[in-house]
């Protein structure tokens, strides 16, 4: 057994890119209101903060945050600690490869020998000591000049997941979990999932990313050179940044790199025994909430005290200052907003997006 290391680690970043709407939460996450900034655990922070306090045992004040220009002022104002240079702003949304790539292209111009973690502003992680752990085993595997990816555990065969299949361990000391990765595999259908979840090799991609910005900048370069290329001439002159934003690939890190270099034998992995949540619908926020005292089977985003169940069991989030009334109904999800009410079952969660295209559709981007 290694003894628990303790403080930062020397030379590691805190990448966090902190973008995309989350539609399935409609109408508490909207496109000017994204999810990672709402506290969507009753813990009194929000996704984002959730976030930095977890990465800064790991980095201390070695954090970037990456977001989008119409989001730059709330992150500001949820993370007044921000130095100047913490946080790079996206002129429009191009995905996760240009967003980490362009962190890494300046890390890797300040630090050759930075390593930077990458983590998403929008999950729910518990088990604080595992994730720690889990991270170091990483970062001295990042030092291989591998791309590591942290794997979660399956709980149950999920199609909304990507998946990774470990292969033969590396032997890495410092690092005993480390394995190399044989692929990544696109969501699969319920009979696949339920095949991965079987074998037991398989585990769902989390989208955690730890690697040398060097390592992640000569990635690039052989997969994708035309983006390096720009990420290069703007980490040298930021003043070209919004010019040159507009012409890099819009496209995902697994798909840009991951992929591709996981095929070529320099994609490793670290299995993370931590609990995790992507927070994707209102049926996994109803998991990690926490059940009322006064009513079995009701748990409540908000103020309790606005909330009436008689013979119903459910989610229930009063956003309006409205008092929310529910009778007779099994498994409901109310979110009651100052322009907005939804209401539906747990079971059709993942439905809500489609109400936000439609929405789209009928000229209300308004409530978008």
């Amino acid at each position: 057994m290694h003894e628990a290391q303790h403080g930062p680690i020397p030379g590691f970043w805190g990448v966090i890119p902190a973008g995309g709407s989350g539609t399935r939460l409609w109408p508490l996450s909207r496109a000017n209101s994204p999810k990672f900034l709402h506290d969507l655990t009753g813990s009194g922070r929000s996704l984002l903060q959730g976030t930095v306090d977890r990465l800064k045992p790991l980095c201390g004040n070695n954090l970037l945050i990456v977001t989008g220009a119409a989001h730059a002022e709330a992150v500001r104002e949820q993370l007044s600690e921000l130095g100047d240079d913490d946080l790079l702003v996206e002129p429009s949304p191009r995905e996760s490869m240009p967003a980490i790539g362009l962190a890494a292209a300046i890390l890797a111009q300040r630090d050759p020998d930075a390593v930077l973690g990458s983590f998403a502003a929008d999950q729910v992680v518990g088990g604080t000591d595992i994730f720690e752990a889990t991270v170091r085993q990483a970062v001295e595997v990042a030092r291989h000049d591998y791309l590591v990816t942290v794997a979660i555990k399956p709980t149950y065969p999920s199609t909304g997941f990507g998946y990774i299949r470990a292969g033969a361990n590396l032997r890495i000391e410092g690092a005993p979990d480390a394995t190399i990765v044989k692929a990544f595999v696109e969501k699969p259908d319920g009979p696949t999932a339920q095949a991965y979840v079987a074998v037991g090799e398989y585990s769902w991609n989390a989208g955690m990313f730890v690697v040398k910005a060097a390592t992640l900048m000569q990635m690039i370069e052989d997969y994708q050179p035309r983006l390096a290329e720009y990420l290069r001439i703007i980490a040298a002159n930021p003043f070209r940044l919004a010019e040159l934003w507009p012409r890099l690939t819009k496209i995902a890190i697994d798909n840009a790199i991951a992929e591709p270099a996981a095929v070529d034998g320099r994609v490793a992995t670290v299995p993370g025994d931590f609990s995790w949540d992507d927070v994707g619908d209102f049926a996994s926020l109803a998991s990690l909430l926490v059940e009322s005292a006064e009513a079995p089977g009701v748990k409540v985003l908000g103020e309790s005290e606005l909330v009436v169940m008689q013979d119903a069991t459910g989610v229930v989030a009063p956003r309006s200052g409205r008092t929310v009334v529910a009778v007779g109904l099994e498994d409901v999800v109310v979110v009651d907003t100052v322009d907005a009410v939804l209401v539906t079952t747990r079971e059709r969660a993942q439905d809500v997006k489609q109400v936000v295209e439609q929405l789209k559709l009928t000229g209300r981007e308004d409530l978008t």
